[in-house]
Formats: C-alpha cells, sequence, structure tokens
C-alpha cells in the first residue's frame, strides 16, 4: 500500500514494541527525536554500522541507549512523532514601503518664498497642468520640461492615459459620444490620482490636456476638483499657422484634419482675458519654451493665479 506521496507506509506498530524488523524510525521521520518518545532497539537482523550521528547542537534531545527513561505512561505508545514545529511567523505588516498614499486633502498651493527671495520653481515640489490645442507642442514641451529639472518630476500625458484602452477605445475622431466622453473623464480622475500619489511622494508632475475655456466644470474645474488648488494651469498658445504645420507632421488617430484644428485652436483663444499666464511659443524651440515656463511658474507661485 502506498500513500498519497509514493512513500510505503510502516507496519502496525503494537504498543510497548519498538519498529518492525526492517523498518527504520528514523527512514520514516528523518527529524530528530521529540520528547516523549523512544526510537527502540535496532533491528538484529541489520548489519552493524558507524555509530549514529548525534542531534544537531542545540537540540534538547531525550538521551537514548541502555537506561534510557521510558515514555511517560500518558504518552500513547503508539504515538509517531511529526514533522518539528517551528514559531509561527509573523504575518506581514500591511505596509506599502516607502509609497505613500495620496493625502485625504486636494493638494495645497506651494507656498511662496519670503518677499526677499525669488521664488526657484526648479527646485520646488510642483503640479503644472500645460493647455493648449492639438499641435501646440504641449507633449514636447512637458517631457522636455520634466526630465530637466533638479528634482524628480514626472509627465502625465492625458492623450497616453487615456488610449491605455485598446479593446473599446473610443476615439472621438470618429464621431464625439456619450462612450469616448466617458472615457476622457475617466482618464482625466485617473491622471489625477496619478499626480497626486507623485505628489505625496514629492515628486513634481507635468500633465498636458486640451481644456476648453467654455467647459470649465468638466475641463478646468475637473483638474481642481482632482488634484487640488495647488496646481497651476499655463496655457501653450502659438499661432494657427504654426498649430497645422506641427499637427501635420503627427500620424495616427492623434492627428487631426485642417478644420478640426481650427476649430480647436479657435476656442483656446478663449484663454486670453481669463487670468491664466500664455505662452506663445510660434518662435521658440523646446528648450526655451521650458525655460519661460520656468519664468511664469515662478511668478505663479509669487502670485497663485485666480481660477
Amino acid at each position: 500500500m502506498q500513500d498519497a506521496v509514493g512513500s510505503p507506509l510502516p507496519p502496525p506498530h503494537q504498543p510497548g514494541h519498538g519498529p518492525a524488523v526492517g523498518w527504520s524510525s528514523a527512514a520514516q521521520h528523518p527529524g530528530p527525536h521529540h520528547p516523549g518518545t523512544h526510537p527502540g532497539p535496532a533491528p538484529a537482523s541489520l548489519p552493524a554500522g558507524p555509530a549514529p550521528v548525534g542531534p544537531p547542537p542545540g537540540f534538547a534531545g531525550v538521551p537514548t541507549g541502555p537506561g534510557a527513561p521510558h515514555p511517560p505512561s500518558h504518552a500513547p505508545a503508539s504515538h509517531h512523532p511529526g514533522p518539528p514545529r517551528h514559531a509561527p511567523v509573523p504575518p506581514t505588516p500591511d505596509t506599502t514601503g516607502h509609497v505613500q498614499l495620496p493625502p485625504g486633502g486636494p493638494v495645497p498651493m506651494p507656498s511662496a518664498p519670503p518677499a526677499t527671495g525669488t521664488p526657484d520653481p526648479t527646485s520646488t515640489t510642483l503640479a503644472v497642468l500645460l493647455i493648449g490645442p492639438a499641435g501646440a507642442g504641449k507633449t514636447s514641451v512637458a517631457k522636455y520640461w520634466a526630465g530637466h529639472r533638479r528634482v524628480p518630476t514626472a509627465h502625465i500625458s492625458l492623450d497616453d492615459v487615456r488610449e491605455w484602452v485598446r479593446s473599446g477605445f473610443a476615439d472621438p475622431q470618429s464621431g464625439w459620444n456619450d462612450n469616448s466622453e466617458a472615457q476622457y473623464r475617466l482618464a482625466r480622475r485617473t491622471c489625477g490620482f496619478a499626480a497626486r500619489n507623485f505628489l505625496a511622494n514629492n515628486i513634481s508632475c507635468i500633465l498636458d490636456d486640451a481644456v476648453f475655456p467654455d467647459r470649465p466644470v468638466v475641463g478646468l474645474g475637473g483638474w481642481k476638483r482632482h488634484i487640488g488648488p495647488g496646481l497651476l494651469p499655463v496655457v501653450l498658445l502659438p499661432g494657427l499657422e504654426i498649430v497645422l504645420e506641427r499637427n501635420a507632421e503627427r500620424s495616427g488617430n492623434r492627428r487631426l484634419t485642417d478644420e478640426e484644428v481650427a476649430r480647436i485652436h479657435g476656442r483656446m483663444a478663449g484663454w486670453y482675458g481669463s487670468g491664466l499666464p500664455i505662452i506663445d511659443n510660434s518662435q521658440l524651440d523646446v528648450p526655451t519654451t521650458a525655460r519661460v515656463l520656468d519664468d511664469v511658474l515662478a511668478r505663479s507661485i509669487a502670485s497663485p493665479p485666480q481660477w
């Protein structure tokens, strides 16, 4: 008869008797003897071999050989010792290492320096929202700005997060509907949660999105709800001819028709007079635009815009 793992079962063990001939208690139970058990004499039919190896150092076992004590009367003689027992392992604490969860409240406005000092946005933990039409260069500027700061900074692209949806992706170019609107809102909420996680761990972040001034509740108001009043919005708005030229260099579903680009650019013009800082990067390359962005952010920290 075989047990579940293929090792043979020992013959029935009679009370008061040692192991049956041909069966070794040590072979069946390779671990050290436990108190309350007796290994019994070695079978006479087995050839004499080297002296048995003693218990490992530090093991308080039961002495064996002539004169060894017998098992206590209350312990059943047919009991076979099980595997050695170890101290229970304490449960793993419910932690996330050094990564903190986002704070319960919204992200506050970064503290302004003393009146005698000059704000240094390059070494301050910030949350920046870069607004602009398609083709304004938001993604290029945001990536460059995030990669050339003196403090840890993350770039969070709304379009990248929106395109995480593969099967069932609602492309607005195929027609704006409730499904595409829902996926845009879901992507914004996901970006906002990610930004708060980064900020909770002292990592700045810059987000880019085509936020329209004529939809304050869904656009800028939504970002304020997701992140908090500490978010610093900046508008990147080059001329229409520059936007059309840059859009023509795009490919895939991020390339829009000229009519759509012109329509979006016209709606973005509503940011003029809003009080938000606006950068016209029509004649600026990416590194220069990033430096201008630092200057704008320094002024925003010293005198936060009302939005």
